[in-house]
């Protein structure tokens, strides 16, 4: 506790009084010689007022110090450059020469958060050397220690720290919070002995009381500083995360009110994500509001998730729009539900992508099929270097009149089959089966730099084929394919609409291999001279006559290809 003051005012007064007493009766004094002794009598009186208010004014100006610091150590949670300008203050108000201020850390053990000295600055923690007794004894009792001459106390007698630093006066009042001690305030000076007096340990005991409870203010400051940090990190993954899935993610609260919804929502939904919250969801999806509220009815009202929702609607367009939803409650600390968080997916797209590979499963081997991306067979069509064979069965058209349909379809899907086993075998694509015909070509959807030579090798497959199954039917359905080959250009895409879809491709190149194949014998393989000059090496063949055909200005240079070398 700070002195109280009540007794030096009231001394003060009396004296105050005896001097205006004094003056008076100097005035009225016609007595030189009284005069002089009634001065002198004031001046003394004068002295002892101007004694008694010396400390008085010293213990204001501490009194006014001691509440500037509180002010100053209140002004802000950011307690370390505030702890600086006050050390320096309680150096200058106590004439220490040196200041610190220690802290448990989160071992236990007492470390230096701030060393300042006499003359403003930071210590060097080199240098930062206390008397560890001194601390030891103020943690121990809870209780200040004051001390005049360190070396002559008996308290400190044989005190290795004492000794070694050669400290003189020493000042440790203990910081505590809630009675717990949680650091000092260590004041000394090597120099001078007896600088320290119980005002100033009054003074600094005081100070340490409002900078224990600021420090703890500033501890808790920083530990919810590091809370929000941490939390807002979270918040910021969060969000990546929930920005990243594929799938559409919408909350509603218990008005069926949109409260979030993630990039891959806004995107299913055909609006920006500022035009869905805090929309109704029978604003945004009107078309499917009747299937959709009634679910979210049921998941507040029995707490259980819907998966699996399968919903269509057709756009304004024209187009059907496939989704998928699972519900689940939304629940808040208590379990209590909120609301309903809605996870939407558009199947439309993977629809498309399934019906196109089951169509492609039946086109190219399954080989070919896992190096295809869907996506990259553009609706529009792509411009590719292409083999294209086209193998007819020669004399069908007779067999087919003296046969009847049951029998007729069951050879005819030998020898297509047969074809079509040649070419997949090659990894060729098959187009379409054109009655008793069948179209195949390399090189797309995936490259294949010996493509020419894949189209040679599976005419030559059939031709096998063919013959195997001379073996198993009557001579009667004995029929033979007619093949022909072209290199060329040719345009390949998904030709037709969303209800009649097919992978095709179109081109001069394509008709040109129709032509060909056309103007073929019963077993003859003709190739264009376009392949031909690719394959030369590889196989036997031999030159042909060269065939008129339609929509051609000349001739076509072609060769028969009899086998490979």
């Amino acid at each position: 506790m700070l002195p109280t003051t009540k007794p030096q005012v009231a001394s003060l007064n009396d004296q105050l009084a005896a001097a205006a007493k004094q003056t008076a009766s100097l005035r009225n004094s016609a007595d030189p010689a009284e005069a002089t002794r009634e001065l002198q009598i004031l001046e003394q009186a004068l002295k002892r007022i101007s004694e008694t208010l010396a400390p008085l004014e010293q213990q204001f100006n501490r009194l006014q110090a001691l509440t500037d610091i509180g002010q100053v150590v209140n002004s802000t949670l950011e307690i370390d450059e505030v702890l600086k300008t006050v050390m320096d203050t309680i150096i200058q108000l106590t004439e220490a020469e040196r200041g610190f201020l220690m802290l448990h850390n989160e071992h236990g053990e007492m470390v230096i958060r701030v060393a300042r000295n006499w003359e403003q600055e930071s210590i060097n923690p080199s240098e930062a050397f206390v008397s560890r007794s001194s601390v030891q004894k103020v943690i121990d009792s809870g209780e200040a220690v004051l001390t005049t001459n360190a070396l002559e106390d008996q308290r400190f007698s044989n005190q290795e720290s004492i000794i070694a630093l050669n400290v003189r006066s020493i000042l440790c009042v203990p910081l505590k919070v809630k009675a717990e001690p949680i650091g000092v305030i260590y004041v000394d000076n090597r120099i001078r002995s007896g600088v320290f007096t119980q005002a100033d340990c009054d003074l600094l005991s005081a100070f340490a009381n409002q900078a224990a409870v600021a420090i703890e203010h500033a501890r808790l400051f920083s530990s919810l500083k590091h809370t929000f940090a941490e939390a807002t990190e979270l918040k910021n993954f969060m969000d990546n995360v929930f920005a990243s899935i594929a799938s559409g993610v919408i909350t509603v609260d218990a008005q069926d009110q949109i409260t979030l919804c993630n990039r891959a929502a806004a995107t299913i939904l055909k609006h920006a994500p500022a035009e869905i919250i805090g929309q109704k969801i029978e604003t945004i999806i009107p078309a499917l509001a009747n299937q959709v509220l009634p679910r979210l009815a049921a998941v507040r009202t029995h707490d259980e998730p819907v998966v699996g929702l399968a919903l269509g609607q057709t756009s304004a367009t024209g187009e059907k729009i496939e989704w998928r939803m699972n519900l689940s409650p939304l629940k808040d600390a208590d379990q209590k539900i909120q609301g309903v968080a809605i996870v939407l997916d558009d199947l439309t797209e993977h629809k498309k992508l399934e019906a196109q590979r089951e169509l492609l499963q039946r086109m190219v081997s399954p080989a070919v099929l896992d190096q295809i991306d869907l996506n990259s067979l553009q609706a529009d069509g792509k411009q590719a270097s292409i083999s294209i064979l086209f193998a007819d069965i020669r004399g069908f058209t007779a067999y087919s009149e003296k046969h009847p349909p049951e029998e007729l379809v069951a050879v005819l899907n030998q020898y297509l089959a047969a074809a079509a086993e040649a070419a997949l075998t090659h990894e060729g694509t098959v187009g379409k089966f054109l009655g008793d015909a069948v179209m195949v070509w390399y090189n797309a959807p995936i490259p294949q730099p010996d493509h020419t030579l894949r189209a040679v090798k599976t005419a030559l497959d059939i031709r096998r084929a063919v013959a195997g199954l001379h073996v198993k039917l009557p001579p009667n359905a004995w029929l033979d394919f007619g093949m022909g080959i072209h290199y060329g250009e040719a345009v390949l895409g998904w030709i037709g609409s969303e209800k009649r879809l097919e992978f095709a491709a179109i081109g001069d190149s394509v008709n040109t291999a129709k032509r060909i194949q056309e103007n073929c014998a019963r077993d003859q393989i003709l190739i264009s001279k376009e392949a031909y000059e690719r394959v030369k090496d590889r196989i036997i063949a031999r030159p042909f006559e060269p065939l008129v055909v339609k929509g051609k200005t000349h001739p076509l240079d072609v060769f028969e290809v009899i086998e490979l070398k």
